[in-house]
């Protein structure tokens, strides 16, 4: 069994010192009288509280039972449905929602530290709420004000779950390739008939409603991507006083059988002619569920970093219990027969690479929900411009890079533990099981590289990038430490990304053949700009806290020299080209 303490003083540096949230909020009229430092804390501690509590001991357990399944019902493991009527009395599944129709309005800098708490404590658990709180936002951006007073209240208050049902057997990521159909009722709603596959949550035991989000085509729908609507289906109808009444005409023909995550249901659901309602446009559904994808995609990123945090915790206990061999500087524990391994030269590379890239990823995610802020409620229209472009270009990196890195910190920390990290009882080899998936949905992360570097950098030119390497640029002019790697690790992003432009158009395969490492190198860039901002904090706050601020310059340090020289790596691969990459047939491999 593994305990799971949510890293609490390091979530206020970041969100309090580091990214200034409660003087962001103060000039935010939205924000200033829903949120300040001690509604921010007070927040923190209660969501440290449920997560530590009550959801990660839930995990273990979890994993062993999975969910089970019977006859299109399904039944999640002992002591869930305990825990979802505590955790939807705290109103947490609202937290980020719309005051208007009963959420709790809190900034997303904030919400993010709330995620990362919940995916470390369990992430199969924390999926049920994540889909609801991303369909709610769909639902509020492009519904109709009866479909929002009917359905965001009650998906606020935990009582309903939202879903989202995209891809089908033969599509992929291709949904242009769907075939789920949407035929117009005189009453203006819609009969929706298909399968799709890889529902999260689509059946489950803890809500009394679910509520599908369904990409179908209408009878008249061009072809591809074009064609595609959204419709909302209920699986329970919902009468005009907003009570449940008959079965809508949609079921979950089955459930996953997966090597992680295994207590949160992954469902295939059909649609027999159920009754569904037109979210949105017709035929613009797919920008519509890119408001709830996009969403998922930052929170799956966060999982990444919240199995990493876990990962790390268990790791770093162990490291300073376990006794083994000596350390090479001569004994250091004299009154035992053997050092503990943290004085192991090889365990100390493990576990500060899991701690700077976990810490680097807490950062920047929280980075990221400040532009989401500024994007969402900055009363300037050019702040508000630029935090909208600078959310499009960072998303898919936050989504891969932190999923990358989460499963490289889950496998470390199952080496630290040795044969241990192998064997269940330890937990570590869940994590890496559970984390897995992260590369995976909401788009794999060569997905997330090739939207990067080709729709989001090339497409516009590299004017999105510029305006965050510029931003990199104004803050190391004043930087205390690290500048000159900072510097070095931007131009080098820069040149790459200008060597790109100059091949692209000349070597059709180079942007797929690049992308990943691109991606890669962006997010290190990121890295260093998180790592050079905490560096700067904690070198002025130094005597204030003295343990708590050295650690954090020892971390970017260790960053610097032994994280970011791989940059050098992934430049020197982009820049080698596509051409070894097709020297073999495919018959050949």
């Amino acid at each position: 069994m593994t305990d799971y303490n949510a890293p609490l003083r390091d979530m206020r540096f970041v969100l309090h010192e580091v990214f200034q949230g409660p003087a962001i909020w103060a000039r935010l009229p939205a924000l200033a009288e829903r949120v300040d430092v001690e509604t921010a804390d007070a927040i923190l501690e209660e969501a440290a509280k449920i997560t530590g509590q009550l959801i990660a001991p839930l995990s273990r357990n979890g994993d062993e039972q999975g969910v089970r399944f019977d006859a299109g019902d399904v039944t999640t493991p002992d002591g869930f449905q305990a825990a979802w009527q505590t955790y939807r009395e705290g109103g947490w599944v609202g937290l980020g929602g719309n005051p208007e129709y009963g959420g709790m309005g809190m900034p997303k800098m904030l919400s993010v530290l709330f995620e990362e708490m919940m995916y470390a404590a369990d992430s199969s658990f924390s999926l049920y709420s994540a889909l609801s709180a991303g369909s709610c936002l769909a639902i509020d951006a492009h519904a109709s004000e009866s479909i929002k007073q009917t359905f965001l209240a009650p998906i606020y208050e935990g009582r309903w779950a939202g879903t989202m049902c995209l891809t089908e057997p033969h599509a992929g990521t291709d949904l242009g390739l769907i075939r789920t159909r949407a035929e117009p009722q005189a009453d203006g709603s819609y009969r929706i008939t298909g399968s799709k596959i890889f529902i999260s949550g689509g059946e489950q035991d803890l809500t009394e409603n679910i509520i599908h989000l369904v990409l179908a085509k209408l009878p008249d729908a061009p072809a591809g991507p074009k064609g595609i609507s959204l419709f909302l289906a209920p699986k329970y109808m919902v009468d005009t006083d907003g009570g449940l009444g008959e079965r809508n005409r949609v079921h979950c023909g089955s459930i996953e059988h997966k090597m992680g995550i295994k207590a949160s249901a992954t469902c295939v659901m059909n649609f027999d002619d159920a009754v569904g309602y037109l979210v949105g446009e017709p035929n613009k559904g797919l920008a519509a569920m890119f408001t709830m994808m996009n969403y998922e995609r930052l929170s799956i990123g966060i999982q990444g970093i919240g199995c990493a945090e876990a990962s790390y915790q268990n790791a770093a206990r162990y490291a300073n219990e376990r006794l083994q061999s000596r350390a090479a500087s001569g004994p250091q524990a004299k009154d035992k027969n053997a050092d503990p391994i943290i004085h192991h030269g090889d365990v100390r590379r493990m576990l500060l690479t899991m701690r700077v890239l976990t810490e680097g990823g807490r950062a920047f995610s929280t980075y990221v929900g400040q532009q989401l802020d500024l994007a969402r409620y900055a009363p300037d229209a050019d702040e508000l411009a630029n935090a909208q472009r600078l959310v499009a270009l960072l998303t898919p990196v936050a989504k891969a890079f932190f999923t990358d890195n989460g499963l490289e910190s889950c496998v470390l920390g199952q080496q630290v533990y040795g044969g241990h990290g192998y064997i269940r009882e330890w937990g570590q080899e869940q994590l890496v099981r559970d984390v897995r998936i992260a590369q995976i949905y909401e788009g794999t992360n060569g997905i997330q590289a090739l939207d990067l570097l080709g729709r989001k950098v090339l497409a516009d030119g590299g004017e999105s990038l510029a305006l965050f390497t510029s931003e990199i640029r104004m803050f190391s002019a004043e930087a205390p430490l690290h500048r000159s790697a900072l510097l070095d690790v931007v131009q080098r992003l820069d040149d790459t990304t200008h060597w790109l432009m100059r091949r692209a158009a000349a070597e059709p395969n180079l942007i797929s053949a690049s992308a990943v490492e691109y991606l890669h190198m962006l997010g290190l860039t990121a890295y260093a700009y998180m790592w050079a901002r905490m560096a700067a904090v904690a070198h002025q706050a130094m005597e204030e806290e003295p343990a708590f601020y050295s650690a954090k310059l020892a971390s970017a340090d260790f960053f610097f020299q032994r994280i970011l020289p791989r940059s050098l790596a992934l430049e020197a691969s982009i820049k080698a080209g596509s051409q070894s990459l097709y020297l073999m047939l495919p018959e050949q491999f």
